[in-house]
């Protein structure tokens, strides 16, 4: 596994247009495990799945002939009030599969989920048409075009659009064949370690013996550098604490337990694909996805955290199906991306291309990091444009 090239994948697109019915067929796991996530019917945290695809009369995940890479998926929610979960999974992919229900076609929230593919700077897009089930061959067609117009101009202006049925299992082997056309980014071993956390959890079973309890469990991926099992590392900006009457965030210090991609135990982490890392830190610590948003890396490489970001921006042009994106304003809240932390935070100063603002979850800043921008409008938080931090 570790020889083989890795590809960390995010599945985006409008909600019920079939996204975890898809990874579903790819990977033969059901992502939606949370409770509500069940009840409602859609995806609600960020859900994994990892593959490793062979190659043999036809591209497979059956150990059918020799494989070829190894896939780390991301369920992304597609309801639009969950945009910032969505941006946070973004963060941490190297390509994206866009669903498009070919009995729906494109939909807002498909607009704005190609908006945060762009926002976190992915190029490498493949465009599923799903549901091809459902409709005449002359629909799919007008839909196939439609999609091609759409997008023209866009970053998937050039991506490839696969005919499926997700339920029927159509084409499927034709998706693994395209993620395997996909070219590995280069990754950085030398740089300092940073790993994106996207998840925090305790994995002990009710009833465990203390003897086998297992710390608290980090989910995410290493952008850069390189982790080992034994390595002391900080969580920054960490936990919030309340002290005099003020809330703080204080930095977390703990080791690496163990390292594993899907089921494969590590000694060694390296970048690409998703991950967990299992820390001494007490269990309850990490529940509920309390380390979300955090950046890890060995204890003293992180910068600052700061509450203070001068960014330069730009707002998206106008588009169907969407409010209109009127200029920021001065004293105006907005929320903020970065990495898989998402903040809000108030403007200060402002001019047409750079803005001051002062946020109220503290983030751990790195010159040029790509940020997102979205503003609540009707109890929604909606992206409305992108930029970088200047300092």
């Amino acid at each position: 596994m570790q020889e083989l090239e890795t590809l960390n994948v995010i599945i985006a697109g409008h909600i019920d247009h079939g996204k975890t019915t898809l990874l579903y067929k790819l990977s033969r796991k059901w992502t939606d495990t949370h409770s509500e996530e069940l009840k409602r019917g859609i995806t609600i945290k960020l859900g994994y799945a990892d593959i490793v695809v062979s190659k043999g009369e036809e591209y497979n995940i059956n150990n059918k002939g020799t494989p070829q890479r190894y896939i780390s998926f991301i369920d992304s929610p597609g309801h639009e009030m969950l945009m910032a979960t969505m941006l946070s999974g973004a963060a941490i992919v190297d390509a994206a599969i866009l669903v498009v229900a070919a009995n729906e076609g494109i939909k807002p929230q498909t607009r704005e989920h190609l908006m945060a593919l762009q926002v976190k700077n992915l190029k490498n897009i493949i465009i599923i048409q799903n549901k091809i089930d459902l409709v005449t061959k002359e629909q799919a067609l007008a839909n196939y075009n439609m999609i091609r117009k759409d997008f023209k101009g866009t970053i998937a202006e050039n991506a490839p659009v696969i005919p499926v049925s997700a339920q029927q299992e159509i084409n499927i082997e034709k998706i693994y064949e395209a993620l395997c056309e996909i070219p590995i980014p280069k990754r950085d071993k030398s740089d300092i370690p940073i790993f994106l956390i996207a998840r925090s959890f305790d994995i002990n079973k009710p009833g465990t013996k203390p003897k086998n309890l297992h710390g608290t469990v980090l989910g995410g991926t290493l952008k850069t550098g390189s982790l080992k099992v034994g390595d002391s590392i900080e969580i920054k900006p960490g936990l919030m604490i309340k002290e005099a009457n003020q809330l703080k965030y204080k930095t977390i210090y703990t080791k690496i337990a163990s390292i594993f991609k899907g089921q494969h135990k590590l000694d060694e982490l390296t970048p690409g694909g998703s991950a967990s890392i299992e820390t001494e830190l007490d269990m309850s610590m990490g529940k509920t996805d309390a380390f979300s948003g955090c950046l890890t890396s060995i204890t003293g490489k992180l910068p600052e955290m700061t509450t203070k970001l001068k960014i330069s921006y730009e707002l998206f042009k106008e588009f169907e199906g969407m409010p209109q994106i009127t200029p920021l304003k001065p004293s105006e809240t907005i929320m903020i991306s970065i990495n898989t932390s998402v903040t809000v935070g108030m403007i200060n100063k402002l001019n047409s291309k750079e803005a001051e603002i002062t946020l109220k979850i503290p983030v751990i800043p790195f010159k040029n990091n790509k940020i997102g921008l979205a503003r609540n409008v009707n109890n929604h938080w909606r992206l409305i444009g992108q930029g970088e931090i200047l300092e």
